[in-house]
Formats: structure tokens, C-alpha cells, sequence
């Protein structure tokens, strides 16, 4: 598993669909997830990639990854309804089953930014917000319900540790309170609202169709949201709560998007049949956004003759013969990108994202070289 030559520096593990990733602090490690109930994690040692654990405690495919950088702790979830936290004794990964209380698959989940509780998100059209409960010594949880009417799928932790984005099947977008008075010091009051008690709804906005991924800005004053409308949307609190600024475009639905900066995005599209498996940049600015470019499209496309397609059919027609078919796509990926993660920068200013997909593919992408 050595590293590519490629401009955009890529790995193929060998494992088969890559789902979810997750790194460790200093981007030494990464937890990857093929498809299956397998966790894999690999060490870079000398140059290259090595298996160094195989976490096989989940029944059913892993739905959801993340890594706590400062406590060290894997959080994972899976369709088998179940969530664990493995923590590191110093030689093997220790499980410990989490009280979910869900009858239904988990879809994701998150480490909160003070990494004292995490929300995972289900298909029981619910939240659980879970926290370590001392006198037990047990990892709990309280669980948000209302008013979400679909499957949960995505999550996102604001930077206070209180507050949560949910997107959800039912073709909205949520902002909850999550505050936990067992772990969490009392929430002053910030633009999103100005009560906090726990379940509380800060914020609901209907969409084109259901949501792919949430994440908030850098600051935590605005919202990205992805959905299956083919759309890009924005709730900017300085602009409104009740009114997201939209962008429609013309690419197939969006699966992630991650803030680069507090007036920058990179989402990645769903691919089809070989088209835009690339990530593509996006500007908020003047409270309007915009498509900048997409990152791995070669400079000789970017150009193409619209008579192009039309030109090949002719010659097709005139020579009496048939061209084989390249099946081999142009971008780095060649298939759906399913998440993007930062690597490297501060959080205002990502220098370094990571992407990984149905091909198979972690790519690490340099902005700058990028552009």
C-alpha cells in the first residue's frame, strides 16, 4: 500500500468499497470500513500502509466512523443497531457497548468537540445523544424524537459541544439543543438560540428532498446541507433562520461536504455512469453561493467542443465503424466519493482533505496544489 505517483496523492487498501473513514490525531493511523462488519485500521510505517488491527465486534455493515483525537477513542456504529467505544490498551482495541436503545440500524455517528458524549443517528427516526454515566459506569443515552418523522441521515456537532444539525429522510433539516446537564456546563445563549434545554428545536427547514450531509461553519454561525434535490443550501444566522440560501445545480446529488474555510466548501457529487467523481468548490460570499471549479477535471477537458460528442458520431457513421469503449473515467476516482474528512490545517483554514469511495480509493487532496 505505498503512495501513488498521481499529482493527488491516493491509496488503494484493497479491501473492497470503501464506506467511512477516520483518522487519529497525527494522521498516523486511519480506520477505514470496506462494506462489512469489519473495521480495518492501518499504520504508516516506512513508507507505506500496514494492517496493524481487524475489529470484527459488529454483526452487520459498520454505518458510521470517528476517531476522537485527544482521548483516543473510536466511536463506530453499525446497521446491527448497535454502537461501540474502542479504546487503545496500549496492544489491542477494547470494545465497549454503548446503550443506544434503538430497534433499528444506525446511520452515523459523532464525537462531540469536547469528545464527552456523541450523537448517533438511526432509522428510528431518532437521535441518541450518548454520554458516559459514571455511576453506572456505563455509556448512556438520552435520545431527541420529536419532530423527526424519517430516518436520521446525518449529524453534525456545532463548535459549542451543545448544539446539533440532523438531516433527515423527511426532507428537512433540524438544529437541536443536545445539552447534557451530567457532562455539560450550563449553554449561554448564541445566535442559534437562546434556550437550551435538552430536545430543544432551534431551527427547521424544509428541502428539495432528503438531506445527504450537514456540517457547520468553522465559527458555527452557518449551516451546509447537501440533499438528494441536487442542491447545495446554506442557513446563515446573520441572514435567517427560517430562509437557507440556496444554490441548484446541475450535477447529480451531492453525498459530503466539509467547511475549508468560514466562506468555502468542497462537496462531493454522487457519480453516475462516469460522470463528476471529483470534489468541487464552492464560495459563499455576499450571502449568495457559488461554484468555483471542480479539483481533478485534466486541463484538456475543461475546454471540450460542444461538437464533440456530435463530430465522433459522424465519423462513426462515415467510416462505417466502431470506436471500443474506454470505460477508464478521467477524474482520480472512479466512483462515488462517500465522505470527505480535513487532514491537515486549522480549522478556519484546511490546507489538506481526504476522500474516500465505492472504488475503493482514500485520495488526500493539497489545495494548493489543486489549484
Amino acid at each position: 500500500l505505498r503512495m501513488s505517483s498521481f499529482p493527488v496523492q491516493h491509496w488503494n487498501f484493497g479491501i473492497g468499497p470503501i464506506t467511512c473513514h477516520a483518522w487519529n490525531k497525527d494522521r498516523t493511523c486511519i480506520a477505514v470500513s470496506p462494506s462489512s462488519n469489519e473495521i480495518h485500521i492501518f499504520h504508516w510505517e516506512q513508507g507505506q500502509w500496514k494492517l496493524t488491527h481487524l475489529l470484527k465486534e459488529h454483526d452487520l455493515p459498520v454505518t458510521g466512523l470517528d476517531w476522537a483525537p485527544n482521548t483516543n477513542r473510536i466511536v463506530s456504529c453499525s446497521q446491527d443497531k448497535s454502537a461501540y467505544v474502542w479504546t487503545f490498551d496500549g496492544t489491542n482495541w477494547k470494545p465497549e457497548l454503548v446503550l443506544v436503545r434503538i430497534n433499528r440500524a444506525a446511520t452515523c455517528v459523532k464525537w462531540s468537540p469536547l469528545e464527552n458524549k456523541f450523537a448517533v443517528g438511526s432509522s428510528e427516526k431518532l437521535v441518541s445523544v450518548c454520554y458516559y454515566g459514571r455511576e453506572n459506569d456505563w455509556w448512556i443515552s438520552k435520545q431527541i424524537k420529536k419532530p423527526l418523522r424519517s430516518t436520521v441521515t446525518c449529524i453534525d456537532w456545532h463548535p459549542d459541544n451543545i448544539i446539533l444539525a440532523v438531516g433527515a429522510c423527511d426532507m428537512k433539516t433540524r438544529v437541536f439543543s443536545a445539552y447534557v446537564k451530567e457532562v455539560d456546563e450550563k449553554p449561554t445563549p448564541n445566535p442559534w438560540g437562546m434556550k437550551m434545554p435538552f430536545g430543544t428545536l432551534l431551527c427547521e427547514v424544509k428541502n428539495l428532498g432528503w438531506v445527504h450531509h450537514v456540517a457547520f461553519s468553522p465559527s458555527g454561525c452557518r449551516l451546509i446541507y447537501v440533499d438528494h434535490g441536487s442542491s447545495i443550501c446554506l442557513i446563515d444566522t446573520n441572514h435567517s433562520l427560517d430562509e437557507p440560501i440556496v444554490l441548484n445545480t446541475p450535477f447529480l446529488p451531492f453525498t459530503s461536504v466539509q467547511w475549508i474555510t468560514e466562506n468555502s466548501v468542497i462537496a462531493a457529487v454522487r457519480e453516475f455512469q462516469g460522470h463528476d467523481s471529483t470534489p468541487m468548490l464552492f464560495m459563499y460570499t455576499n450571502e449568495t453561493l457559488k461554484f468555483v471549479t471542480k479539483l481533478d477535471i485534466p486541463s484538456e477537458q475543461k475546454s471540450t467542443n460542444t461538437n464533440s460528442a456530435m463530430q465522433k458520431f459522424r465519423n462513426i457513421d462515415r467510416n462505417a465503424a466502431s470506436e471500443a469503449l474506454n470505460i477508464k473515467l478521467k477524474t482520480l476516482h472512479q466512483n462515488a466519493i462517500m465522505q470527505i474528512l480535513p487532514h491537515s490545517g486549522r480549522q478556519q483554514n484546511i490546507q489538506k482533505f481526504t476522500t474516500c469511495g465505492i472504488d475503493g480509493l482514500i485520495a488526500l487532496w493539497d489545495i494548493k496544489v489543486c489549484f
